[in-house]
């Protein structure tokens, strides 16, 4: 199958670079980007005539596919309820009673068949799942992926400890077991687009034997791997407890050689400067989940300092700590949070005070803009998923996964801007703030196609 894309696109070619093509094309071939470039460029495209072509209107761009980097797909029954509570307090009210819950397969299907559609309206190309520790419905999960065509990782969750008597695995053999059985039946499947990822809850529910067999089984497959760290006080401090002789939480999962250049650890709002510098050195990145950190109190992660520090940073929707489902949601949180910190830093907040009044790193902090949140939500996501080489962006070679935006329809479409005062603006400027309308205001409406390796998942 051969497609060719012609008008506006838009892709991140790292942090701070965002490309724009105005009048452009983009031609996919047996699901991969073959060219792109001004549409001029395409007279000149080798079997040109071969191609189904797609015409974009003014109001319409393409856009690389959103990457969520951390989603617990058991949990959406539970979104937008006990987020009066903390981390600890949510996880033993409402997460581990609702988790227990799968081990009936048909409410498994149910609640699985919505939730990869819904993440797929809202522009979620790939995703990276926490399922529960019942293989029974996480093959539902699996198969529900695979059937509606998204790209994902999906993980047996491994919890061996500190959960309630009815939602914990017995012992290390069977958890590793369970792993193994796991693994095989997807990497059976031979579907490329996903994958099995190694997933222990966090260092407090697994214990250091567990863990080195997960580091050893994540050796084995080769496979990725995903767990929570740093995400509130309360659970750093109860790490402590448990593991008093590590240095600090990288220490832990380091020493299970969990932390590897495949390895997505949700949140990092407290990691210390020492383990930023671990993170980097091992390649390890962040999944940042600023609604669900804001939700549950845990704190303000500060991504700029993470990415100074070499370490990648992706974004993911933290279902059901956060609210939301899509990723659009949380590019607009990581932008909150980023001009939070801005304030805090620089302004004496009334009844609170400064942050070290004076120094000049804070002075001169500035906050991320919408620009750089697009990276997070697409390029920034594949580097912190060791995907980079096949999405991410538009370059020529990898897998088509996009997304066309329409910003003609509501709720962008609301207020229009009178011609006087657009007139005068070039392309490039029009095309920047349909960008930023998208991202400010626009939601699963705005998403009117969805691509996956050049399959279309969203009629």
């Amino acid at each position: 199958m051969a497609q060719v894309f012609f008008g506006n696109i838009i892709h991140s070619k790292s942090f701070d670079e965002l490309e724009l093509i105005v009048d452009g094309y983009l031609a996919v071939r047996d699901g991969k980007i073959v060219a792109i470039g001004p549409k001029a460029d395409f007279e000149s495209l080798p079997e040109k005539d071969s191609y189904e072509k797609v015409e974009l209107s003014e109001a319409q761009f393409l856009l690389p596919g959103f990457i969520d980097c951390h989603i617990h797909a058991p949990q959406a029954p539970n979104i937008g309820l006990g987020l009066d509570k903390d981390l600890l307090g949510w996880l033993n009210a409402y997460t581990f009673p609702l988790e227990s819950q799968y081990k009936d397969v048909d409410f498994a299907r149910h609640v699985y068949n919505l939730v990869v559609r819904d993440t797929i309206a809202a522009g979620t190309t790939c995703a990276c799942y926490f399922a529960t520790i019942y293989n029974s419905s996480n093959k539902v999960l699996a198969e529900e992926i695979i059937r509606q065509g998204q790209r994902a990782f999906v993980g047996k969750v491994s919890s061996n400890r500190l959960c309630p008597d009815n939602y914990v695995e017995s012992c290390t053999d069977n958890s590793v077991q369970d792993n193994i059985e796991f693994i095989e039946y997807l990497l059976a499947k031979k579907v490329d687009r996903v994958q099995p990822i190694i997933t222990p809850r966090f260092a407090i529910t697994c214990d250091m034997a567990l863990m080195k067999k997960l580091g050893e089984l994540a050796e084995r497959y080769k496979l990725n791997i995903q767990s929570h760290i740093s995400e509130s006080l309360g659970e750093v401090s109860a790490m402590k407890e448990f593991y008093p002789e590590s240095k600090h939480y990288s220490d832990v999962y380091d020493e299970a050689k969990l932390l590897t250049n495949r390895c997505v650890m949700a949140h990092g709002v407290h990691l210390e400067d020492e383990e930023l510098k671990v993170f980097a050195a091992r390649g390890t990145s962040v999944a940042h989940c600023p609604t669900s950190n804001t939700n549950l109190g845990s704190g303000m992660c500060d991504v700029k300092r993470l990415l100074k520090a070499n370490v990648k940073v992706g974004l993911g929707t933290d279902v059901s700590g956060g609210n939301c489902i899509g990723i659009l949601d949380v590019m607009r949180a990581a932008l909150d949070v980023s001009h939070h910190l801005n304030m805090m830093k620089k302004q004496d907040v009334k009844g609170t005070g400064k942050v070290a009044p004076g120094s000049p790193e804070n002075e001169q902090y500035v906050p991320m803009n919408y620009k750089q949140v697009v990276y997070l939500a697409t390029l920034g996501g594949a580097e912190a998923m060791a995907i980079a080489d096949k999405v991410g962006n538009f370059t020529v070679g990898k897998e088509f996964d996009a997304l066309l935006v329409d910003t003609s329809v509501g709720p962008i479409n609301r207020y229009q801007l009178p011609s006087a005062l657009t007139e005068h603006k070039t392309p490039d400027e029009l095309l920047l703030e349909q960008l930023q309308k998208f991202v400010y205001v626009g939601d699963d409406r705005n998403i009117v196609r969805v691509f996956v390796a050049g399959q279309q998942v969203k009629q």
